[in-house]
């Protein structure tokens, strides 16, 4: 919906800029167009909104023939109001030209749809998720393997837990990653890895969870957590001198017709590292793979100041079908 309001107010908006004698007269002209679109638009939105579960069932081109019948129609009967009310002339000739501009103004918004849904097909997204998780760095098995070799002598039954947990791990990477996982799942999952991480790095290493009033049943992106852990420990932990903490926030919220589920990671920034380019790397992933996931209604944010990196992710709260 708010692509197409987007959409079409910037077609309109350039409708004007055409029409316009002058620049001065631009936005004077863009309300006049308003006038005559935004009741179509919303009428158009409304219906849509109401008949989508009747609408998906149809196929795409009759769907796409039927709406632009429905532009043309609600064109027309607002034409005839502005002709009840004596603000505009009638005849089939005006009235034909505002049904076809209607629709000219509809086609492209359809087509911009069809593009999307397209490249955005089942099949090509699954194969963007599996291919975007196969790119979570693995550079810490090789650590994990030289931390369990080290412990082999000194404390076999830990060594054979840790190779269970690194196996575990594994596992869990090379899942399919189609779906969405439990968050208490991944939650499991990183504490995991950072167990692992422990072993090498020892005091170093030091973690805060902050877990607050988030359902056990919420849905979350396989893997989503687990690569900035990575990242943090990677960027933020091992180039430090002393111990470095890192905090995991997980808060559930009210905003949104369902809720919302925030992530906040936390982790120390050494000054003079070159980190920038890896959390990048990281972040540009998840932010993909958050688009193909929930579109426009997840958010990735992250900040850098005074020796402190922070990456916050909002998701809708979608829970598991009984």
């Amino acid at each position: 919906m708010l692509r197409l309001l987007l959409g079409a107010n910037l077609l309109l908006a350039g409708g004007a800029l055409l029409l316009a004698p002058r620049l001065g007269e631009w936005p004077s002209q863009f309300v006049e167009l308003a006038a005559w679109t935004e009741p179509v638009l919303f009428a158009t939105l409304g219906f849509l909104a109401l008949a989508r579960n009747w609408l998906w069932h149809l196929r795409p081109l009759t769907g796409q023939a039927l709406v632009l019948g429905l532009v043309a129609a609600e064109a027309l009967l607002l034409f005839d109001f502005w002709h009840f009310m004596g603000l505009t002339e009638g005849g089939w000739g005006p009235a034909l030209r505002v049904a076809l501009l209607a629709v000219a103004l509809t086609l492209p918004l359809l087509l911009y749809f069809s593009l999307r849904a397209r490249a955005f097909s089942p099949a090509v997204a699954e194969a963007r998720l599996q291919a975007l998780t196969a790119r979570i760095r693995p550079h810490f098995l090789f650590n994990s393997l030289n931390a369990v070799l080290s412990l082999i002598r000194q404390d076999p039954r830990r060594a054979e837990t840790a190779l269970e947990e690194l196996a575990d791990l594994f596992r869990a990477l090379m899942r399919d990653a189609r779906d969405l996982s439990p968050l208490s799942t991944e939650i499991a999952l990183c504490r995991q890895y950072l167990g692992l991480e422990k072993l090498r790095l020892g005091e170093r290493l030091k973690v805060e969870w902050a877990v607050a009033d988030v359902p056990d049943d919420a849905l979350v992106p396989p893997l989503m957590l687990q690569p900035l852990l990575e990242n943090a420990v990677y960027h933020g932990i091992e180039p430090g001198d002393g111990p470095g903490c890192l905090r995991i926030a997980i808060a559930r919220h009210s905003a949104g017709p369902g809720g919302a589920i925030t992530i906040e990671l936390t982790n120390p920034s050494p000054q003079g590292q070159s980190h920038h380019t890896g959390n990048r790397m990281a972040l540009a992933n998840i932010r993909e793979r958050l688009d193909l996931y929930y579109d426009l209604e997840a958010k990735l944010e992250s900040s850098d100041s005074q020796g402190t990196y922070r990456v916050r992710i909002t998701l809708p709260l979608r829970r598991q079908t009984p």
